[in-house]
């Protein structure tokens, strides 16, 4: 089970890994960069729809073909888990090791986008203030653990939940 949650878990890790990187340069580059929050997120569940197969591969090869909601839940929170944490992991030495100047990019970049969205003079006033917020909160590293890990991590949960009711299987 450990390898199989280490396998799965390491390879989610590697892809939001590498979003990361791909997303701080949309922030530094000076193209004209559209977001989109429902793409984003429809990815995320994309990547984290791997540990149906960590899941999947578990029940088949150790368990004979069956698995309750309970191991199967098991398994995949320990895929997020592991995938999560190294997520926060390589955020954190990329961030204070090479762009420690990300939120002033950022920022910016967000306004820009709320303002692209259409928001109001009094939207983008209260936007502001939230994200000079999130800019004190960034001045502390057990903030920074828990906010990049709640980008990811609930996401990992809904899939691991998702996946467990649709692979439980029990035995005749």
């Amino acid at each position: 089970m450990k390898r199989i949650i280490l396998i799965y878990g390491l390879i989610v890790g590697t892809i939001l890994s590498v979003n990361i990187f791909y997303m701080v340069s949309m922030c530094y580059s000076d193209r004209h960069t559209e977001t989109n929050d429902v793409v984003g997120y429809a990815a995320l569940i994309v990547v984290f729809s791997l540990i149906f197969f960590g899941i999947r591969n578990y029940r088949n090869q150790y368990a004979e073909g069956f698995i309750s909601f309970g191991k199967a839940f098991k398994i995949g929170v320990l895929i997020s888990l592991v995938a999560s944490v190294m997520y926060v992991v390589v955020w954190l030495f990329y961030y204070y090791l090479f762009v420690p100047d990300f939120l002033d990019k950022y920022i910016p970049f967000a306004l820009k986008e709320a303002s692209r969205k259409g928001a109001t003079a009094v939207e983008l006033a209260a936007k502001t203030k939230d994200l000079e917020q999130l800019r004190e909160m960034y001045k502390n590293p057990f903030f920074v653990v828990i906010i990049t890990l709640s980008e990811v991590f609930p996401i990992g949960l809904i899939v691991a939940v998702i996946s467990s009711l649709i692979l439980k299987r029990k035995p005749r």
